[in-house]
């Protein structure tokens, strides 16, 4: 029988407690496993051990998780985009391209699965139309950096800057197929590895690298 003289509060029980970054990580997992248009509300309850109507104490919507995930995504590579090819940004546009190229790997592995939902949205929402958007953005952004390497005398000009530029972020997203963050690579040195190999494929041969 209980101790009527132990004032040591009894465990409480109810549901789980998470906070809002495990509730993403969780919904962006199954997102993945099952497609965001294959996943219900009551599949997230399920994933997280809540009933259908205790899972709105910690979101509001399927779109909120869809969201937030595609802006993890999309916010850092949008920054350091961003920063390379500012107006007068230090440096030669070779080399910001370079150290582009070198950030996009790293954030792809750091924020890998939420990376790959992103890659694999098609428009068919909203949400997902925005972060379409967003992407294209992106891409003639770094169309345009590689289109400024080539007129320094950097990259080869025999390529198109757009096809440049499409295969440089393709090998780069390809990564979401085979690269395990547990594994024996860390992203630091993926990067460095696929940097060093994509500039000796586009760089003239005389060139800086």
């Amino acid at each position: 029988m209980p101790d009527p003289t132990d004032d040591t509060p009894a465990p409480r029980r109810g549901r789980p407690g998470y906070d809002q970054a495990t509730v993403l990580r969780r919904a962006i997992e199954l997102f993945n496993r099952q497609g965001y248009e294959g996943t219900s509300m009551a599949d997230l309850a399920a994933e997280l051990g809540l009933t259908k109507s205790a899972i709105y104490h910690h979101i509001e919507s399927r779109e909120q998780l869809l969201s937030a995930a595609l802006d993890e995504a999309l916010d850092e590579l949008t920054a350091v985009v961003d920063v390379a090819v500012e107006p007068g940004a230090p440096g030669t546009a070779g080399s910001r391209l370079r150290v582009l190229v070198h950030e996009s790997v790293r954030i792809l592995a750091d924020h890998l699965p939420a990376v790959t939902l992103l890659l694999r949205v098609r428009g068919n929402s909203p949400v997902e139309v925005a972060a379409l958007e967003r992407r294209r953005v992106l891409d003639e952004k770094l169309a345009g950096l590689v289109t400024a390497a080539v007129a320094e005398g950097v990259v080869r000009s025999d390529v198109t800057p757009e096809l440049i530029s499409r295969l440089l972020f393709g090998m780069v997203n390809s990564l979401i197929e085979w690269y395990r963050p547990d594994g024996p690579v860390s992203s630091e040195a993926l990067a460095r590895a696929i940097t060093a190999m994509a500039f000796d494929g586009i760089a003239v041969a005389s060139g800086p690298r």
